[in-house]
């Protein structure tokens, strides 16, 4: 028998999720069948409840249903908890609707697969958004030693990090109150898809740092043009992509896949 999976997005035609997951389940002889869903923008959960009518058994959730899923599910995880968002739903056995975000342990298993510095780093996470609550717990648990998120809107990074107090030393500020140098910087914001900057010193990276930059494309974008300017090494966001939905693939079927082939595999199509 084969199981449904899927990813709801909107607009959903550019993902890659399908073929990631094709490629996953050939690899471990998992009998599923994976299609992106363009949910209409209000009604995600109508949506979702003709796909599990359809036999559908979880699902992957993207831009702008992240907020939605987390509202649909009736058990999160710890870690969608404190993130507020839900990247990834499964039904139990129990027929429970389970939500989870696989999104940070993503960009964690990414950065340690290019040895980033992470045990006693200093890091700088750009942009106050959903897509940063949503690393900086497991970043704080891969043990850095202290996190600083910088947006435009002061108010907005100073609460992000308030909701993280208790788990580490993190701090909120403005683009024109960072003062590196940092281990690492990651670019958290959607600049780069407009091909913008954000505001930076130029003394931002120690002798050793590494720029990291959560959008990816055939090209380096404008922040890690930018980073190799200033001496830093740099990493798109390709790797967080396969990461995660390794870590969706593992929740749903408790099989996890060697992401390494996936990541030359694409990197070469881009």
């Amino acid at each position: 028998m084969t199981d449904r999976y899927a990813v709801f997005g909107h607009p959903i035609g550019h993902s890659k999720s399908p073929r990631i997951h094709a490629a996953f389940a050939e690899q471990t002889g998992e009998a599923i069948a994976y299609t992106a869903i363009e949910a209409p923008v209000a009604d995600f959960a109508g949506a979702w409840r003709a796909f599990v009518a359809a036999g559908g058994r979880g699902a992957n959730v993207t831009v702008p249903f992240k907020q939605e899923a987390f509202a649909l599910a009736e058990v999160l995880s710890p870690r969608a908890r404190l993130a507020g968002a839900v990247n990834t739903l499964m039904l139990g056995r129990d027929g429970k609707l389970y939500g989870d975000t696989t999104d940070g342990v993503g960009l964690v298993r990414d950065l340690e697969a290019h040895a980033a510095p992470l045990a006693g780093a200093r890091v700088l996470l750009l942009g106050a958004g959903g897509a940063s609550r949503g690393v900086i717990e497991p970043l704080l648990e891969a043990g850095v030693a202290s996190l600083t998120v910088a947006n435009r809107t002061v108010a907005k990074a100073e609460a992000l990090a308030a909701l993280f107090a208790d788990k580490g030393e993190v701090s909120g500020c403005g683009f024109d109150d960072v003062a590196g140098p940092f281990d690492l910087v990651i670019n958290a914001t959607s600049a780069s898809l407009a091909g913008d900057l954000p505001p930076l010193p130029a003394a931002l990276f120690t002798a050793e740092g590494l720029a990291y930059d959560m959008m990816y494309a055939a090209e380096p974008t404008v922040f890690l043009r930018w980073a190799a300017e200033q001496g830093a090494r740099s990493v798109d966001g390709l790797g967080m992509l396969i990461e995660q939905a390794a870590e969706s693939f593992w929740l749903w079927r408790q099989v996890r896949p060697d992401t390494v082939p996936l990541r030359e595999l694409l990197r070469s199509e881009l």
